[in-house]
């Protein structure tokens, strides 16, 4: 399976799973309930600053993580910006923005297994209700997971078609949906091999 993670000897590789874990869903719960308006959006904006001005993350990888983004930002601010106006539209694509770059954040610096732990234990007190909590983990990291490795099959495209030349949407969407479902069939594999159906 592929990961994310990066080793590092940071504050945020440091810090136990599972408390970072929950001090980044409280963080992000906490921007998602910030009201619409221009204050809310430069509080969250810089809430995301400082989780990655911390040593070991850095600059450089928030402005990978954004670029990465940057059709999710155009279409979760283009439409509502029609509907809702600029206020509500930005605010709501910052705090978009913010919840995917510290899901990405808890990715890089925490290993799958590790990940895989705390969701686990999170969820054990639910099999009395018939909840599969290593199915649920499994299912909730891979997920975790998805939109940073698509982020990245995609600037693999886009190097590869510049490298020939090549332009078009067409050009684009074909090899990256054939990478993509390819890497969906090696993470089956993946899975199948340890024993998930």
């Amino acid at each position: 399976m592929l990961t994310l993670y990066r080793s590092g000897t940071g504050p945020w590789h440091r810090m136990p799973a599972g408390p970072k874990t929950l001090l980044l869903l409280l963080l992000v719960l906490g921007v998602s309930l910030l009201p619409a308006s221009w204050p809310a959006a430069a509080i969250a904006a810089a809430v995301c600053l400082a989780c990655y001005v911390v040593p070991g993350v850095g600059f450089r990888e928030l402005g990978r993580q954004v670029w990465g983004l940057r059709w999710l930002v155009v279409v979760a601010f283009g439409i509502p910006c029609i509907f809702l106006g600029v206020e509500a539209a930005t605010v709501g694509t910052v705090r978009i923005v913010v919840a995917v770059v510290l899901a990405g954040l808890l990715s890089l610096t925490t290993p799958v297994a590790a990940l895989l732990d705390v969701v686990e234990r999170a969820l054990r007190p639910l099999r009395v209700i018939g909840v599969d909590a290593t199915r649920v983990a499994l299912l909730l990291v891979v997920a975790l997971g998805t939109v940073p490795t698509l982020t990245r099959l995609a600037r693999e495209v886009r190097v590869a078609q510049r490298a020939r030349g090549a332009r078009g949407i067409r050009v684009f969407v074909v090899p990256f949906v054939v990478l993509a479902l390819r890497h969906a069939d090696d993470l089956g594999d993946a899975l199948s091999a340890r024993g998930v159906r």
